[in-house]
């Protein structure tokens, strides 16, 4: 058999076939096991999210859909959207709404901190009483805010097991609504797309995702 007598030829057919060899490898190994359950696309995620940190960044003059009490109210600014649901701008919910256009609404305010029943105590007649101690969550257990009471649905939980145990499986569509839970001495808030946490049952910050089953992978 003849050779060429040109080994250039072969050097450069040759760095050819590494180029793509390289290339593939890079896409395979890059990419992932597709079946590995950890390797979520990024279509899985439920699309855009607005943290609400970033809402002031949006430009002042866009207008988005404004949902007052959970009702759609019409196209305003973020601006006039706070001022129709009587609250500062910062504290909006942004994020899709169920058309999946950009929308704003002001959350349900939280409810009033459970506090503990009074226990029955014996006292020396010739003690002193003792002043009352302050109310406040029990130490350990998870409680749902249904109505306007609170219910226990379990003791002895740490709090990825009472968020769990609140709202895996609950989903929250409407702009602005939410579902109130309480861990230890911890307020939980199940809003669109997450639940939140807050210390001092005013501000609030993002404790876990929520994906389109209404559950809570990270947890």
């Amino acid at each position: 058999m003849a050779f060429p007598k040109d080994t250039r030829t072969m050097v450069i057919v040759g760095a050819g076939v590494a180029v793509v060899a390289a290339v593939a490898a890079a896409m395979f190994f890059g990419a992932g096991n597709p079946n590995d359950p950890d390797n979520v696309p990024p279509a899985a995620e439920g699309g855009l999210k607005i943290d609400l940190a970033e809402a002031p960044t949006l430009e002042p003059t866009r207008e988005l859909r404004c949902y007052v009490s959970g009702q759609f109210v019409g196209m305003a600014t973020l601006a006039n959207c706070a001022e129709r649901n009587g609250v500062a701008t910062g504290t909006l919910d942004v994020g899709l709404d169920a058309t999946g256009a950009l929308a704003a609404a002001s959350f349900t305010p939280p409810p009033a901190l459970p506090v503990d029943e009074p226990k029955v105590q014996v006292l020396n007649p010739s003690a002193p009483a003792q002043a009352p101690q302050p109310a406040g969550p029990v130490e350990g257990q998870c409680l749902r805010h249904v109505g306007s009471e609170w219910r226990q649905v379990g003791q002895g939980m740490n709090q990825a097991e009472c968020v769990n145990a609140l709202y895996a499986g609950t989903c929250i569509r409407t702009p602005g609504e939410a579902q109130y839970g309480r861990w230890n001495d911890v307020t939980l808030r199940l809003v669109p797309r997450r639940v939140e946490v807050s210390t001092d049952n005013a501000n609030f910050r993002t404790y876990a995702d929520q994906n389109r089953q209404c559950q809570f992978p990270r947890l």
